[in-house]
């Protein structure tokens, strides 16, 4: 099968995807990306790349699936995992008739207050919303929502201007510098509270076949508003307890409202404090945050491969689920370059073999403007306790010095 990944730069978590198709027996590979083919050199022979300037634009990923397909042959995929990238792949696969997800169920997974909307009709829980297109439709959902509230773009990820507003003065200052507008509308959302989680799922042809699940601490827009909170992400091992029962059934119809039918979900979902689940946003791509790490270490099996595996062959193997696996992000203090690196030796001494992988930042790093921050820990155990535990422990002994 010749098959076509897609993707704007070629950082380290795509190639790593671009390894893991090209090393699939029957693949053929051909990728298109903003990168040059040099980037490729260290793969096998024989993955066809082809550059282009803007791969969100749809001509011009038509332009290159088109060439490549007449230098190899028919494309029998066209997939990719940038959440950005959905929409624009689904519109050239329909163009060039090749199967995958459609145009409407991307939209639906893209556009978050579409999304929202068809949720909510559907029964499933989820924050109160709205898509204001106007200053006067922005004040009239806080007047009826009440503060706090989160504003943000229509097809946002990764928490990317996503912002808290507490009062109505931090709304009139958020939008000030660009009130929205019919074609520029914002999306303004319930501010809700509880511990945030995500659930991962993988489905072949409209059916769940696997899930997986993390709890993150603090929230992320915590982690957004706080630049120097080291913080954590924990995947447990006991992800089909009872007490998980109300989130899995809502996960699954939510899919299936979407228009989920092959490939792997992330879903971003809260336990308010009253014991409510409520649904935030659902991704049609792999998750971020290094949680396809976790879940590799959690089953001693590669995420990355089985869900090119079921993207392109429509197969997936359900792995054992033999440990809890969890991930301190390590974020620097202060401002300037990495100066020193402090705790990691104590943390290696007392954690020893729970410690799987390790990022640290080496002194005079410039320090990343990401939320997953300068380096990362990850570690794992058969018991989730004892790895809250260890992160806990990590985020608290660990410290990045910046000067």
């Amino acid at each position: 099968m010749f098959v076509i990944f897609a993707a704007p730069l070629l950082s380290e978590n795509a190639f790593g995807m671009v390894e893991a198709i090209a090393r699939l027996d029957g693949v053929r590979l051909g990728v298109i990306t903003h990168d040059s083919a040099e980037k490729l050199r260290h793969l096998q022979e024989g993955v066809a790349h082809w550059r282009v300037d803007n791969v969100l634009d749809v001509p011009q990923l038509l332009w290159a699936a088109n060439g490549l397909q007449a230098r190899n042959g028919q494309i029998h995929r066209l997939f990719g995992a940038y959440e950005q990238l959905q929409v624009p792949l689904a519109v050239a696969r329909q163009a060039l008739g090749i199967d995958g997800m459609s145009v409407e169920a991307a939209t639906n997974f893209r556009d978050k207050a579409r999304m929202k909307t068809l949720l909510r009709g559907a029964g499933l829980p989820c924050a109160r919303h709205r898509l204001a297109g106007s200053m006067d439709d922005a004040l009239a959902f806080a007047e009826l929502c009440g503060f706090p509230l989160v504003v943000k773009p229509q097809a946002g990820a990764g928490a990317i201007s996503t912002y808290r507003l507490d009062r109505m003065n931090d709304l009139l200052a958020a939008l000030a510098g660009a009130p929205p507008t019919i074609d520029a509308p914002v999306l303004l959302e319930e501010f809700v509270v509880g511990e945030e989680h995500s659930f991962e799922t993988v489905s072949i042809d409209g059916k769940a076949v696997w899930h997986s699940m993390t709890h993150y601490h603090p929230t992320p827009l915590t982690v957004l508003e706080n630049p120097w909170i080291q913080w954590s992400v924990v995947l447990p091992r006991e992800v089909d307890d009872s007490r998980y029962d109300d989130i899995r059934s809502a996960a699954r119809r939510a899919l299936t409202v979407l228009g989920m039918r092959t490939g792997i979900s992330h879903m971003e979902w809260f336990r308010r404090g009253d014991g409510t689940i409520a649904i935030s946003e659902v991704a049609a791509r792999p998750p971020g945050a290094q949680i396809t790490t976790l879940m590799s270490r959690a089953h001693d099996f590669d995420v990355v491969r089985e869900w090119a595996r079921a993207m392109i062959f429509g197969e997936f193997q359900v792995p054992e689920r033999k440990y809890a696996a969890g991930v301190a992000f390590l974020r620097g203090q202060g401002s300037g370059r990495v100066i020193a690196v402090h705790g990691v030796d104590q943390v290696q001494r007392e954690l020893g073999e729970m410690i799987v992988d390790a990022k640290i930042p080496e002194p005079g790093a410039t320090p990343t403007t990401g939320y997953e921050g300068e380096g990362f820990m990850v570690v794992r155990h058969p018991s989730t306790r004892t790895v809250e535990d260890a992160v806990l422990r990590i985020v608290s002994t660990i410290s990045i010095q910046l000067g």
